[in-house]
C-alpha cells in the first residue's frame, strides 16, 4: 500500500505547538494551497489543508515558521472521524507530515510583512472552531 502527499502552500496563521498527555510534542498549521485553474470570476481558489507535524520536527515548525510563509509539506494523508457535540459524526482530513521544506526563511518577509501574494492567508475569520484534537495518532 502507499500513502503519499507532496503540498506546497503558504501558513494561513503562525503554528501552534503542544505536548500530549504522555509528553509527546505536536505541531499544528493550516496551509492554503492554491488550485491550478481560476474560478468563474477568475479568481485562483485554494483549498485549506491542516498539516500535523510529531517529534523534534514539531519544535523545529514551532520556532521556525510563521503566517504567510511559503513551505514544502512531505507526508501521508489521513482521514479520521469524531463525534461533533451534537452528536452527529464529522470527518477529518489532515496530513501527517514526515518532512517540511523552507520555499522562503522567515526573514525573506518578515521585515515587511507578508509579502503582497500572501494576503489570501488573512482568511482565520473563516474557519471557525478548531477540530478537536486526537493525541495518540499513531507516527
Amino acid at each position: 500500500s502507499m500513502n503519499k502527499i507532496i503540498l506546497m502552500g503558504r501558513l494561513v496563521r503562525d503554528p501552534e505547538v503542544r505536548y500530549t498527555q504522555t509528553g509527546k510534542v505536536v505541531c499544528q498549521f493550516t496551509i492554503a494551497v492554491d488550485r491550478p485553474f481560476a474560478n468563474q470570476d477568475g479568481q485562483r481558489e485554494a483549498d485549506f489543508i491542516p498539516v500535523i507535524v510529531w517529534g523534534k520536527q514539531a519544535e523545529l515548525c514551532g520556532n521556525s515558521l510563521t503566517k504567510g510563509q511559503r513551505v514544502l509539506v512531505e507526508g501521508r494523508l489521513q482521514i479520521r472521524s469524531y463525534d461533533a457535540k451534537d452528536g452527529s459524526k464529522r470527518w477529518v482530513t489532515e496530513v501527517i507530515a514526515n518532512g517540511f521544506e523552507f520555499i522562503e526563511r522567515k526573514g525573506d518577509f518578515a521585515n515587511g510583512g507578508a509579502p503582497a501574494s500572501a494576503g489570501k492567508a488573512d482568511f482565520e475569520s473563516g474557519f471557525g472552531s478548531p477540530v478537536p484534537f486526537d493525541e495518540e495518532i499513531p507516527f
